[in-house]
């Protein structure tokens, strides 16, 4: 339940086809740039549920939690061992490409029930996480082939898995409103990652009745510039906004910090929510509550006034900016 669930959440509130939401026409333009995205201790997401299929497919079975556990570091770090790699426990590029394994139809394997996991998450495909690489899958992988740009031929070895973690992932609206202050549109994506930290962040957020979370830009599908922003180009920056004191932010308009319905309590609660559900993958969060500022919560920079800018890092990432 991921990005089928997500479309049919956005068909109801915007009144769009699922089309429109996961982009399913638009072809990549991105991808020349396609990297592994690398995961370790505290992410989660649809990308540690697959490298957790991938770890059982060699022979070395966790918990199929969706986060980046202590048990799943020790899987890793025996993997690791096992292909002469650095036992970090940090799944890299050079991880990354000796876990995954070429599947194709015909194949029924956790490397299969790892790339429909993938499939699901990234292209709301709607399999069954079964293993059976049957037709539906080829199906499937056919589609992302020709959506990314790549060869089709239903076969998935590097190229496609490389392509299919690096492709970004559509937020569930469960506990945040979608906001579009500069215009964007659907400008919701970001990494797999980013976006399972924020749902958790947002779904603990939940709990203390204080009303949805706001959500601004994150990023296009495949990346790129977004008007009005000098980021948010790599899926790693999302924009969220401050709670109100009357917990109407969804519905009643955006604030500042020094408005008087500016809830710095609320939101104080909220960022230590978004670092807690992705401990030692929070860069930074800019945000210009000078009180929160001083506590080392929020980070100052100009023109964020108004909302919290989220900047989610990676232990290895092509731009520095995005290194924890």
């Amino acid at each position: 339940m991921r990005i089928a669930t997500r479309a049919s959440l956005v068909v109801a509130m915007l009144g769009i086809s699922v089309a429109a939401v996961i982009g399913i026409s638009a072809p990549a333009q991105a991808f020349s740039g396609a990297f592994f995205h690398t995961q370790s201790s505290g992410n989660r997401g649809a990308d540690v549920l697959a490298i957790q299929h991938l770890l059982a497919h060699h022979g070395l079975a966790t918990a199929l939690t969706s986060v980046f556990d202590s048990s799943t570091v020790t899987k890793v770090k025996a993997f690791q061992t096992a292909k002469g790699l650095g036992a970090d426990g940090i799944v890299g590029p050079s991880t990354w490409g000796a876990l995954v394994v070429t599947v194709r139809q015909g194949d029924n394997n956790n490397a299969v029930r790892a790339l429909q996991v993938e499939l699901n998450a990234k292209r709301s495909a709607g399999l069954a996480v079964d293993g059976d690489f049957g037709p539906a899958t080829n199906t499937a992988v056919r589609a992302f082939q020709s959506h990314a740009g790549i060869a089709v031929d239903g076969i998935v070895g590097p190229t496609t898995w490389r392509n299919l973690v690096w492709h970004y992932d559509y937020p569930v609206f469960t506990n945040m409103c979608d906001q579009d202050p500069d215009g964007n549109g659907l400008a919701n994506w970001a990494t797999a990652a980013a976006i399972a930290q924020l749902e958790k962040a947002t779904a603990d957020f939940a709990t203390t009745g204080q009303g949805k979370v706001p959500l601004g830009d994150a990023g296009f599908e495949h990346g790129g510039a977004i008007p009005g922003h000098a980021s948010h180009d790599v899926g790693m920056d999302i924009d969220v906004w401050p709670i109100r004191t009357d917990n109407a932010q969804c519905t009643a308009g955006r604030i500042t910090w020094q408005s008087s319905t500016y809830d710095r309590a609320a939101t104080r609660q909220l960022v230590q929510m978004i670092r807690a559900a992705a401990p030692g993958h929070v860069r930074l969060i800019f945000f210009n509550d000078p009180v929160l500022i001083d506590e080392g919560l929020t980070t100052p920079l100009d023109n964020h006034d108004n909302h919290l800018h989220i900047r989610y890092c990676e232990k290895v990432h092509p731009s520095s900016l995005y290194v924890c």
